[in-house]
């Protein structure tokens, strides 16, 4: 069974049929228990982890902790890959779930709360008094700057004013992470600091454009480039310093110290790059004819939507074309919906018969209960006859309540996935 759990519900077409089955191809692609089984294993006192060999003192422990979206289903895998081995460790997830070996936390995003402050000292507990003779195994995924609080002299509410200032400004998911590592004595090298002298392995799976690995869950192991001078630019350049003086004031500099992170090896595991090409596999075997036009799609939404169409509709026909990435949305109303809803929403402005273009978000929310939307003239016809203006649901960010009416939105759940954005645009 696929993710998509409206699959049948939305494919009343051959073209749809073909977008919803390229886009369950891309989900197994980026499985995350799938993606560790291949990738993690143990040759007696050795770990092989992505073709990287770390040799295992035989009286040392192996503690693991996951954080993010991918946590538990990564948590899970490792369980069964390490067996007797295992020690121990935490799982930090969105989700609840629970494990044989490991403490399983669940927090909240995308704003903190206390659940995840003590989630996180719980980590940081674990790590401090680890050997030279450990290794921890960290699995790192988006969602995780959210869940590693742990604030300074400010609260959790008012990390979550300054985060939100940033997100509704349309600040980019590099610019706010960039806030975020002084924001918590977690994030930002942090958890390479308190686990040193022990040796760590951190598998990376990239929710950020660029799959810029300090900037995925804010960087926890690795050493940080940005300074708390940075941070309070990006709080300057989107109008919010004021309003957030108390963060300003008690911005947190992240640790520079080379000898914290001489021990840890940090690896990109999984990117978007592994949906996309799986994907363009199966619209290929479908028939059509793929292109994968970029894993770093960026720029507001409702701009790029546009941009998309015109592409298409420059393309040949059976064109398959193939974005992934992260947009933003410059929240101008009081709706609700999210950068996939916006930009599927913006789509169906200028879509014409014979092209379908589908957003969705590899997580399963795409800051609703919903993961996306799809747009082809079938949706334009409903509008007509519902009598929506789609300007005005624009105007007011109001892509939620649009897409509730019209029909066409992906239901998945949580996905224990985390690539970023998957985009399809298709011409018959």
């Amino acid at each position: 069974m696929g993710k998509i759990q409206n699959f049948n519900e939305l494919a009343t077409t051959p073209a749809r049929r073909a977008v919803l089955e390229v886009i369950e191809a891309g989900f197994a692609a980026i499985d995350t228990g799938a993606v560790l089984r291949a990738n993690v294993r143990l040759e007696g006192d050795v770990l092989v982890a992505s073709g990287e060999r770390f040799p295992l003192e035989p009286t040392g422990r192996i503690v693991v902790v996951t954080i993010g979206k991918c946590a538990l289903g990564a948590g899970a895998a490792l369980e069964e890959i390490l067996g007797e081995r295992l020690s121990g460790g935490i799982v930090l997830d969105i989700r609840a779930g629970t494990l044989a070996k490991l403490r399983t936390f669940a927090g909240t995003h995308p704003f903190s709360s206390q659940q995840n402050v003590v989630a996180t000292k719980a980590i940081i507990d674990l790590l401090v008094g680890l050997t030279e003779n450990d290794v921890v195994i960290f699995v790192v995924s988006g969602g995780g700057s959210a869940l590693l609080c742990q604030p300074g002299t400010f609260t959790v509410e008012d990390e979550g004013t300054a985060v939100r200032c940033l997100m509704h400004g349309g600040a980019t998911i590099t610019e706010v992470n960039t806030l975020r590592k002084h924001l918590s004595s977690a994030r930002g090298g942090y958890l390479a600091k308190y686990s040193y002298p022990a040796r760590s392995v951190t598998l990376v799976i990239s929710d950020v454009p660029g799959n810029g690995i300090e900037f995925v869950a804010s960087g926890p192991t690795v050493c940080d480039t940005t300074t708390t001078a940075d941070a309070v630019a990006v709080l300057r350049k989107y109008g919010a310093a004021e309003a957030c003086a108390a963060v300003v004031a008690g911005l947190i500099e992240t640790p520079k110290e080379e000898k914290y992170f001489e021990h840890v090896q940090n690896i990109l595991l999984l990117t978007n790059e592994a949906a996309l090409q799986a994907m363009a596999d199966r619209a290929a075997e479908l028939g059509y004819a793929p292109a994968v036009v970029t894993a770093n799609l960026a720029g507001e939404a409702r701009d790029v939507a546009t941009s998309l169409v015109s592409e298409l509709r420059a393309a040949e026909p059976k064109a398959f074309l193939l974005y992934g990435g992260e947009t933003t949305v410059t929240v101008r109303g009081k709706g609700k919906g999210g950068r996939n809803l916006e930009l599927a929403l913006s789509a169906t402005r200028v879509i014409s018969r014979g092209e379908v273009i589908a957003a969705i978000a590899s997580d399963g929310h795409d800051n609703t209960d919903v993961a996306g939307a799809l747009c082809d003239t079938i949706v334009k016809e409903r509008v007509t006859a519902l009598g929506l203006d789609i300007e005005s649901y624009l105007a007011d960010n109001r892509s939620y309540d649009f897409w509730k009416q019209v029909g066409t939105y992906f239901v998945t759940g949580d996905t224990g996935s985390n690539v970023a954005d998957l985009v399809i645009a298709l011409r018959e």
